[in-house]
């Protein structure tokens, strides 16, 4: 699988996440890598939506993400802009529809998240596009997002070799 990594060389100084709305997993993605950098300053780690509104994280996002010891005091949803796949060296697509929409908006092709750290072609679906009907039965919504951050927070790791 080929990644146009933007101008890197090879070393990313910056990863930008997308999703839709910017509260559940391009966040989860950018908490995770985050995590694993540690304190390292000088690369930028960020996610934005295609769809992002003032809108809080669902509780059942914030308190798994907090269980994992992401910080998310300073998150606020951020629109995807031009200047951020602009100025990202790498840009993942957390779905096909934020892979769709970057090439269409910005003309710029990006990988899936699956597709960077796992080898597989495959979007993480949203809740609501695997559960239309998610809100009459909030344990099996609430189980599903719980394994889509854990399988995130697994699978960040594998962009280690890429950013060092």
């Amino acid at each position: 699988m080929m990644v146009n990594d933007h101008g890197s060389g090879g070393n990313l100084q910056s990863v930008l996440f997308v999703c839709t709305g910017n509260i559940f997993r391009s966040v989860t993605a950018e908490y995770a890598l985050k995590a694993r950098l540690g304190p390292d300053a000088s690369r930028v780690i960020s996610s934005a939506g295609i769809d992002a509104k003032p809108q809080p994280m669902h509780a059942w996002v914030q308190a798994r993400l907090r269980e994992k010891g992401a910080d998310l005091t300073t998150h606020i949803p951020r629109q995807l802009t031009r200047e951020l796949v602009e100025g990202a060296d790498l840009v993942i697509a957390m779905g096909r529809n934020h892979q769709l929409f970057v090439r269409e908006q910005f003309g710029r092709d990006v990988p899936l998240f699956n597709q960077v750290c796992l080898g597989h072609d495959q979007p993480i679906l949203d809740l609501h596009e695997v559960m239309p009907d998610w809100e009459t039965d909030h344990e099996r919504a609430a189980a599903y997002v719980c394994s889509v951050i854990d399988s995130i927070w697994a699978a960040a790791p594998a962009l280690l070799s890429r950013i060092r």
